[in-house]
């Protein structure tokens, strides 16, 4: 997601580095590099060139305090390091500020208009709103005012009927009137929010326009939101603004943000109509849909991932008390492959691991290019651990040879498979139990492993013969090609060292 606006910035931070001043010169290549990711991330160009100019207005304009002391303690911040905070600060500025929450102000019924083109996902999008406004405590439903799509009114008597939420649809009436019946229905079934599906256009055209404004003048919605494809990139941008011209749209749902390697429409689209993003859609799921946070977009557009958003859905389906449970398991050496399987179970809960694993703080730097992470990976495992019995589960030592044939005909996989799993599985345990102990140095050597599955990304995951022995269990697969070879990593470990040297003589200087 967003891999090109995120190349251009992990580019211009690693060429800062090293660089003692923010002179007119460095800065020029910098911005030159960010220049360039904007534009085939499809940014709007007067967006891409207002956020460039602001950036090199407030660098060359400010004075940079690289050396402070906090707490007795020297700490520095290098010009690189000042540079893509600007660049962060501008991003959640261009994007934001976050507003997701949606004002209602009518009442005993709201309502909330869902507009947009042929193809954005409209249609699923109102259903996964309506689930999302149920978690807020509110009694939506459904509206089918798109009479002109083949099947869409069986299409969201499908989503409604999956989310146990109402659909009120009239065939024999158009859109406008349907609107208005529909809250007259709310009203007296104790509903309090009906969200209307409206028809789309492969293009913005008069007639649409025409009808849109109608049921808005009719039913007068508390918002008005514009379900926009984050994949047609700069084409967003003039597709809000005929909206926002005839309706007043009080804000933007992107979908299919999780497809979209650019990001060109997440940037421009609120710089250029000054109405806010409200929501994303980051999958098909129903509960694929998140409130737009800019500082978690701006983190992770500049590799950083988004810790915040990451806790959020943990929270979401993970009970607190069990979690703290299972960590004294941990550390007592007391965690079995039952417990883990439960785990497994968790995690598929939160989405794709694509999308996990580029939250990840640490992760987004060191992933390959252009990472394939295997969700398969965790069928698998759980394959493996159902076919053992409930003893097996509970006590992993006592799998023999005889036991693993057994567990690996059941599960359609090799007993070379198995004997991975239980292997990767007793490291973890080891390793957590050395931690619980304050013993972790020693063992903390195995966990390198795992930055350098991802780094080098050819290891694969537990399943595969490339995965290193001492990394620890539980990782997907990561499949990109062939890692590199030893006598590369040797290659880039003494071109690292060479490169501090010559920065500490540079700095004698």
């Amino acid at each position: 997601m967003l891999e090109t606006l995120t190349r251009g910035f992990t580019n211009a931070r690693q060429y800062l580095q090293g660089m003692r001043t923010l002179s007119e010169e460095n800065l020029a290549e910098a911005l030159r590099m960010i220049r360039v990711s904007l534009l085939e991330a499809d940014v709007e160009f007067q967006v891409a060139r207002s956020f460039l100019d602001r950036v090199k207005e407030t660098a060359l304009g400010e004075a940079v305090l690289t050396r402070v002391t906090h707490r007795d303690r020297k700490l520095s911040l290098s010009p690189g390091d000042y540079f893509i905070k600007l660049c962060n600060d501008e991003l959640i500025r261009l994007m934001g500020p976050a507003e997701s929450s949606l004002s209602f102000r009518t009442r005993p019924v709201s309502s909330v208009m869902m507009v947009g083109l042929q193809g954005c996902g409209k249609t699923t999008t109102a259903a996964k709103l309506a689930k999302y406004l149920v978690k807020q405590g509110k009694k939506p439903m459904l509206v089918a005012a798109d009479v002109y799509r083949p099947a869409a009114v069986e299409q969201l008597r499908k989503l409604g009927a999956d989310l146990d939420i109402p659909v009120f649809s009239d065939g024999g009436e158009s859109p406008p009137v349907i609107c208005e019946k529909a809250i007259k229905e709310a009203a007296s079934t104790g509903r309090d929010l009906t969200i209307f599906d409206t028809a789309g256009r492969l293009t913005v055209d008069e007639p649409l326009m025409q009808e849109l404004f109608h049921i808005q003048q009719r039913t007068s919605p508390d918002n008005v939101l514009l379900v926009c494809d984050a994949m047609i990139g700069q084409e967003s941008v003039h597709v809000a603004k005929a909206f926002n011209e005839r309706l007043a749209l009080t804000g933007f749902i992107l979908t299919k943000l999780d497809g979209d390697a650019r990001g060109g429409a997440a940037l421009s689209i609120k710089e250029a109509t000054g109405v806010p993003i409200k929501f994303i859609g980051m999958g098909e799921g129903l509960d694929r849909l998140e409130e737009f946070r800019p500082d978690g977009l701006a983190s992770r557009i500049l590799g950083f991932g988004d810790v915040v958003g990451l806790v959020k859905d943990f929270e979401e389906v993970v009970d607190e008390k069990k979690a703290e449970e299972d960590a004294l398991k941990m550390l007592k050496g007391q965690f079995n492959l039952g417990d883990f399987l439960n785990q497994i179970k968790t995690i598929k809960k939160m989405g794709p691991l694509q999308d996990l694993v580029e939250r990840l703080p640490f992760f987004p730097a060191t992933l390959p290019e252009t990472p394939t992470v295997d969700d398969s990976e965790l069928v698998r495992i759980e394959a493996i651990i159902n076919s053992m019995t409930r003893q097996e589960r509970q006590q992993p030592d006592i799998i023999n040879e005889s036991r693993m044939r057994r567990i690996a005909g059941g599960s359609g996989r090799s007993v070379p498979d198995v004997q991975d799993l239980l292997r990767k599985f007793k490291d973890m345990r080891d390793l957590m139990v050395a931690m619980g102990g304050g013993k972790i140095r020693g063992r903390w050597k195995q966990a390198k492993g795992l930055k350098k599955m991802i780094s080098a990304g050819g290891f694969g995951g537990p399943m595969s013969p490339n995965y290193p022995a001492g990394a620890p269990f539980g990782l997907p697969e990561v499949a990109s090609g062939r890692g590199p070879s030893r006598k590369e990593l040797e290659k880039k470990k003494k071109r690292r060292k060479q490169e501090r040297q010559a920065r500490k003589k540079t700095r004698k200087r």
